[in-house]
């Protein structure tokens, strides 16, 4: 008997719905990012993208702990001098809500090509409705 080796074409992707809303960032992103990249599929294997689709909605009603909240910083670079730019928690949160979580999942994929695959299988809304209802994506238990 010889070792089962699934091929791209024989994965079948399920959407997931995902509530933001009381969850801790980091538990939220880690499994966000285990369902993109496969891992609770049976047939994972490390070098084929075998991820779900995962749909998260209420990304403003995420939480932090501690102290976090009030310190956090994310910062970019603009690519010329002087071009670094800084944006508190707080503001990027009522700002735009949908970053903090796709930052924070992108950060938990691998950093390749299969891993931008994987982001592309992740949206991410304000509020709680979503133009995904045609999926019929079921809801994923979080343990958070």
């Amino acid at each position: 008997m010889s070792t089962y080796i699934p091929s791209s074409h024989e994965i079948d992707r399920k959407w997931f719905l995902v509530d933001a809303s009381g969850k801790t960032l980091g538990r939220l992103a880690t499994e966000v990012a285990s369902v993109l990249a496969g891992k609770r599929n049976p047939k994972y294997v490390p070098y084929i993208d075998m991820g779900d689709h995962v749909v998260v909605v209420n990304a403003e009603k995420i939480r932090l702990t501690g102290l976090k909240g009030s310190q956090k910083v994310y910062r970019r670079y603009t690519g010329f001098p002087g071009g670094l730019r800084e944006e508190s928690f707080v503001r990027l949160l009522e700002r735009k809500p949908e970053q903090i979580i796709e930052e924070a999942v992108k950060g938990m994929l691998p950093k390749t090509k299969m891993g931008r695959k994987m982001v592309s299988k992740l949206q991410v809304y304000k509020g709680d409705k979503h133009p995904h209802a045609a999926q019929n994506p079921q809801p994923l238990e979080i343990n958070a």
